[in-house]
């Protein structure tokens, strides 16, 4: 493994700001910025692809020495504490980042359970909603996430943030083209006897709990402004609703916590079959 050490803002160093806030030229480079010990120890536990690491050479902790040492990278770089700082997010700036691999968007490499639980998210326009989204999924058991649509950048480090360490630790696949969406979805009705595709909506429909959640389907989630597309919501097999109470003023749930409700549903029905 080479060091480069980086004494200035140069070519190098713009092309890790470049990472971080240019969501075109990280698509071009194929490559995303990371910071934080709880993002690092799960993609490495994951196996992401990490390029390089991103360090201040006089003052890194056990942690980060062991974790430079056991990762292994074509270039590291050094930087001083000024770049570390101006490099980094956080008020206490991090001692260790990553230069990382993108992984490939392909829905035929999703691995899958016996008893499949996908999640799909629609046109996402808001970083805190994916990235929450993405950490809803990887706690309540969801096998995949799949973002369709022109939505907010899945590798932006907001997204990545927010979904804390879940980031690296679910499946989640950007698809543009819907009729390979639907293809795939033809695939999985063959594949696994009564797979459903549930969607939600605000008006009075069947309550989420009185639907049977327990066999293999997948959830889709709407946009936080427009809702499930069209195209989507008439291919539902069910569309659902969360109940309001009758004195309540909202009519509707932030999209990240209607579908944080819906997946511990999944989970509450799975979990009471499995144990019936």
């Amino acid at each position: 493994m080479n060091e480069v050490m980086i004494y200035s803002k140069n070519n190098i160093y713009q092309k890790f700001e470049t990472l971080k806030t240019n969501r075109n030229k990280r698509y071009k480079y194929n490559e995303f910025l990371v910071e934080g010990v709880r993002s690092l120890n799960e993609a490495v536990k994951n196996n992401w692809r990490i390029k390089s690491l991103i360090y201040d050479k006089n003052h890194l902790s056990d942690w980060a020495k062991d974790m430079i040492g056991q990762v292994t990278t074509k270039e590291n770089y050094c930087l001083t504490p000024e770049l570390m700082r101006d490099l980094s997010e956080k008020e206490d700036s991090s001692e260790l980042m990553a230069v990382i691999e993108m992984r490939e968007d392909k829905l035929e490499n999703l691995t899958l359970s016996q008893n499949p639980f996908l999640v799909l998210f629609d046109r996402p326009s808001n970083k805190g909603n994916l990235g929450t989204m993405i950490r809803s999924c990887d706690a309540l058991g969801a096998d995949a996430l799949i973002i369709t649509g022109h939505a907010v950048d899945l590798y932006d480090p907001n997204v990545v943030v927010s979904a804390m360490g879940s980031f690296f630790n679910m499946q989640v696949v950007r698809v543009s083209d819907n009729q390979a969406l639907f293809s795939y979805l033809d695939a999985l009705k063959k594949k696994y006897p009564g797979f459903m595709t549930i969607g939600t909506t605000a008006h009075h429909e069947k309550p989420l709990y009185e639907a049977d959640l327990s066999g293999p389907l997948m959830l889709m989630m709407g946009n936080e402004t427009m809702g499930l597309s069209k195209g989507f919501k008439d291919s539902c097999d069910r569309l659902v609703t969360i109940p309001m109470a009758e004195q309540s003023y909202a009519s509707s749930f932030n999209v990240s916590c209607a579908a944080s409700i819906l997946m511990y549903e999944v989970t509450r029905q799975r979990n009471t079959t499995s144990h019936a």
